[in-house]
């Protein structure tokens, strides 16, 4: 039992005294009435397992507590000394004979029943009514019949159970519910309470090797005097940042921890048997009995997750410690995380990270290490991004492109963007294009996507090293995850096949089937139905580029001329946010498809399935997110053509043109877009709407009652108040939203220096959103244990690449060709004119050139266009240049000079900085000699203690000898040396 719920526990017993003294009696549960058969039954299991009378062994319904009882929280059985580990919930559904009107939640339902509130007897005219409530009755008592069996198999195991229900509402009596039987404030749900004691928990501490601190202390060593002094320093400067607890200070000494043996029980510190085991780890234990325990009423049938599929119970889960929003409540640790954790005015604070292990468990612990991690990297590189973002907006002025570009003496004339109805334009009217594009486009942002690159390893590495720490202090550096009990789905399907081959067997002809060509066909389907999502996705990204395209040629046919100059900006910012609602809609119904297609696959452990399901997911939205921007990176404007060999999407529309400045301030416009609307959307909409919603349709339920629904939520007990917490889901939707925001930072981050800061921004507000739904919006979940979460991040290592950014989207490799092989001057000045080809206007298409072609003022006879092509007038007219190859190979060089140099710098990282810090290597070594040295002293003290029982023997014995000699004193003697032999057996 955990230290905050000592006091509780002993107001409880007070109270559970003086109900006994009252001369309260415990009384069975109403409606469930257990044959001759089943009450030996459960005398032989209870002569079996337990010390307790038999009256505590059975599945007793709870006594009333009284208004003032502090029991009344529901945290203990009603003895108010046994603690409730675990709750099973099931639906109570009434006979098919008789039929209720379902009565009002709160006091009312204790009183006397009125007339409405009779049963209705059932038609007998009615035979179809009849065949409906035969079968629900057979259905129902099948389940009720299971449920027994499971329960008494539990009792057999030496748990103990108390179970609750609203039978007050189907008491048949006037009077209502007897004075001390208790009255369940959820009308048609029965709760099965379950307490594991002390010989359980000890025995399945053993089976499932878990460490336990033992009463060795030894102390921890920090590094040298040096290393020791700075991280003392570091922690008193960084003391305001640190959450409100005991534990906060940094500990010197440290419990050895071994796994826990009944046999060795005398080397751990058992002073307090009740805080030995906290929550956590009794809720385990329970949840592991649940799983292994085997139902035999339906054939295959194992385990309350397999219960739990077949409707058996309708729910599963471990308690929270107590209340965390009340200012009244009892101390305890979900009140404390609610405060120093799930609080927005603690952003600034790191997280408890030691208090969420001890809470949630292992796994969910390193989620939030993991989040907590890659936050506090993401500062310095937020910072990095600013100062390449400001580097853009000092220099814009200084860029010698966009000073010609905006130069309107430079008489360059373009060629019209449409046919017909565009004509020909000035290049100076880009002018705000080029400046804007500068801000990302410019040499900062290339040692910007290196150093992310280095960021990402560097990132790697130091999680690996807070890993390591964090296995160390929590006792996992010798875990090893066992293989985990088979999933209820993969039951079911191995129930299926058996009872098909004993049907096939049955048979004269036995059908021969082959289950390798099955499971072959059934991977070949799941792997076509991943195919046609994502090729759904660029079906959907193509329409959108139709969109765009059509759009563009609709408002250029427009009379308005301020319509027509704002084409580019108008198609731009609808497509985007086209884009963005349908990635948002994708990515919820890909959601539910990975888990549908995970499904089919019937993997056979937990493990495997989540694995599984983070890999289909992470396929399916990656390519959700970031196609349309993918799209406007690598695709848009490469293969468009030339005036008068345009390319046409369906014969009719010419495909689209990056603007004069390049396509990457549209892709910073594009990715800005969707990374903060995903963000924002999806973390206040789904992750904070939706759960207010539900609770607003329950107050709306509640308002159909007598009673209010603040009132009806104090009088309800804990298990109660947690059934209507959500569930929960597993970490896979937190996973999949850090590691496609993880892919934002990295793979575009050329195109978006400020992507790391709105990451950080997002991440600082994630992390409390996060807490606060843990903590008070969803059902505890089962602690599970594990060390690592190398196989959610193996996915996101593959996004370290804007090489190709920069080498396709940016004009930095053009700009440098330039430069260095055909500028005259070593400058920047002709870059402008030196990309631009020439078109004479007369080798227009019949029917393409413009209609107005005097809107500039004059006669067009040459204009230009972007594009390495050879002139009209020479011999191979608009042939593709020689400039243009020279690009390419230079192109295609930086990428794989770049990349390269990227995995020698992040392999160096990785060589230079060892995955185990060396104070922990030094830790653990420790901890192994020190484990060695103490079973070798047990082991000596033993010798000794057996060296000392044979030396008292002979000793005895001589002097046994020494007195046969005397005939007067050897009756006496030799009864004296036997008392002394057996008090020596005795002391041994």
């Amino acid at each position: 039992m955990d230290k905050n719920g000592t006091d509780h526990q002993k107001t409880c017993q007070d109270n559970g005294s003086r109900r006994a003294r009252r001369g309260n009696s415990i009384h069975t549960i109403s409606g469930v009435v257990l044959d001759e058969l089943q009450k030996a039954s459960m005398m032989k299991r209870n002569e079996k397992y337990g010390s307790l009378p038999l009256r505590e062994k059975q599945i007793l319904n709870s006594l009333v507590p009284e208004q003032d009882s502090s029991c009344q929280q529901g945290l203990y059985f009603q003895d108010g000394s046994r603690r409730v580990d675990y709750i099973l919930t099931y639906h109570i559904k009434k006979s098919g004979a008789f039929r209720k009107q379902p009565t009002r939640h709160g006091d009312n339902a204790s009183k006397s029943s009125t007339k409405k509130d009779q049963p209705l007897p059932m038609k007998k005219n009615d035979p179809e009514i009849g065949e409906q409530d035969l079968s629900m009755d057979y259905h129902e008592d099948d389940k009720r019949f299971r449920r027994e069996e499971f329960e008494g198999n539990l009792l057999e195991a030496g748990l103990e159970l108390e179970k609750d229900e609203d039978s007050c509402r189907d008491a048949d009596s006037e009077h209502g519910c007897p004075r001390n039987q208790t009255l369940t404030k959820t009308y048609g749900i029965g709760f099965v309470k379950i307490h594991a004691p002390w010989n359980v928990l000890c025995r399945e501490a053993e089976f499932m090797k878990l460490k336990m601190p033992t009463k060795k202390v030894y102390e921890v060593n920090h590094g040298n005097n040096f290393v020791e002094k700075i991280n003392t320093f570091i922690h008193k400067i960084t003391e305001p940042l640190h959450p409100n607890l005991e534990e906060k200070r940094i500990s010197s000494v440290k419990h050895l921890s071994y796994p826990f043996s009944r046999e060795k029980q005398h080397l751990f510190d058992l002073s307090d048997k009740d805080s030995f085991f906290d929550s956590k780890t009794r809720s385990t234990i329970v949840y592991e009995i649940l799983k292994r325990i085997a139902c035999t009423k339906a054939k295959y049938s194992m385990g309350i997750t397999n219960l739990l599929a077949n409707g058996v119970y309708n729910a599963a889960y471990p308690l929270h410690d107590g209340d965390c929003e009340s200012e009244n409540a009892e101390p305890n640790d979900r009140k404390l995380l609610y405060e120093e954790w799930a609080s927005y005015s603690v952003f600034y604070k790191y997280q408890p990270i030691d208090l969420i292990r001890k809470y949630f468990g292992e796994k969910i612990g390193l989620y939030f290490a993991w989040l907590g991690v890659y936050t506090q990297m993401l500062i310095p590189a937020s910072l990095v991004g600013i100062i390449v973002f400001l580097y853009g907006c000092a220099t814009v002025d200084d860029n010698i492109p966009s000073m010609e570009m905006c130069d309107s003496r430079i008489n360059i004339t373009m060629c019209p963007l449409c046919d017909r109805t565009c004509s020909y334009w000035k290049l100076s009217t880009a002018c705000a294009t080029a400046r804007a594009s500068h801000l990302f486009d410019n040499p900062a942002t290339v040692f910007f996507s290196i150093f992310m690159a280095l960021w990402a390893a560097m990132f790697m590495e130091h999680w690996k090293r807070r890993q390591m720490r964090l296995n160390y202090k929590w006792d996992l550096t010798g875990f090893e995850e066992e293989e985990d009990h088979p999933r209820a789905e993969y039951e079911s399907r191995v129930m299926k096949k058996s009872m098909k081959k004993e049907h096939r067997k049955r048979k004269k002809h036995p059908e021969v089937v082959n289950e390798g060509t099955n499971k072959w066909k059934q991977t070949v389907e799941t792997a076509m139905a991943g195919v046609k999502l994502i090729g759904l996705t660029f079906a959907i990204v193509f329409g959108v580029i139709l969109y765009r395209i059509s759009t563009a040629a609709a408002l250029a046919m427009s009379s308005s001329p301020s319509t027509k100059s704002n084409v580019r900006v108008t198609v731009m910012a609808t497509a985007v946010i086209i884009n963005l609602v349908v990635i948002l809609v994708l990515d919820e119904l890909y959601g539910y498809i990975a888990r549908w297609l995970t499904l089919i696959e019937v993997p056979k452990t937990d493990k495997s399935f989540e694995e599984r399901l983070i890999f289909k997911a992470f396929v399916l939205k990656f390519v959700n997110a970031f196609t349309p921007i993918m799209y406007v990176a690598f695709f848009k404007g490469r293969f468009v053509g030339r005036p008068g060999n345009y390319v046409y999407a369906f014969q009719s529309f010419r495909m689209e043109e990056c603007a004069p400045g390049g396509c990457l301030m549209e892709l910073c416009i594009q990715l800005s877009i969707i990374m903060l609307g995903k963000q924002l959307i999806q973390n206040n909409l789904f992750e904070i709407g939706i759960p207010k919603l539900k609770k607003l349709i329950r107050y709306f339920k509640s308002k159909r009652t007598s009673v209010p629904e603040e009132e009806h939520d104090k009088k309800l007990q804990r298990y109660e108040v947690d059934y209507y917490l959500e569930p929960f889901a597993g970490l896979t939707p937190e996973y999949m939203e850090m590691m496609i925001q993880f892919g934002f930072v990295t793979l575009f981050v050329a195109s978006f220096p400020l992507a790391p800061l709105f990451a950080l921004l997002n991440n600082i507000i994630e992390i409390r959103l996060d807490a606060k739904k843990f903590v008070a919006e969803l059902r505890r979940p089962v602690a599970a244990r594990a060390k690592d979460i190398e196989t959610v991040l193996r996915p996101a290592t593959v996004l370290i690449t804007p090489a190709f950014v920069i080498a396709f989207t940016s004009d930095f490799i053009p700009r440098l060709v330039y430069l260095y092989m055909y500028s005259t001057d070593g400058s920047m000045h002709g870059f402008i004119n030196h990309t631009l080809s020439y078109f004479n206007v007369s080798d227009f298409k019949s029917g393409t050139e413009p209609i107005e072609p005097m809107q500039l003022g004059y006669k067009v006879e040459i204009c230009r266009f972007k594009d390495y092509r050879e002139p009209p007038w020479s011999l191979n007219g608009y042939d593709i240049s020689k400039q243009f190859w020279a690009v390419l190979a230079a192109r295609l060089a930086f990428v794989i000079v770049f990349q390269n140099l990227v995995m020698i710098m992040s392999d160096f990282v990785d060589w230079m900085i060892p995955d185990i810090p060396k104070d922990i290597s030094v830790q653990i070594h420790k901890e192994k000699v020190l484990m060695v040295e103490l079973f070798l002293k047990e082991e000596r003290g033993k010798l000794q203690m057996l060296e000392n029982l044979i030396a008292r023997g002979k000793e005895a014995k001589s002097m046994e000898n020494c007195n046969n000699h005397s005939p007067i004193n050897r009756p006496q003697s030799h009864k004296k040396s036997s008392a002394s032999l057996h008090s020596q057996n005795i002391d041994v």
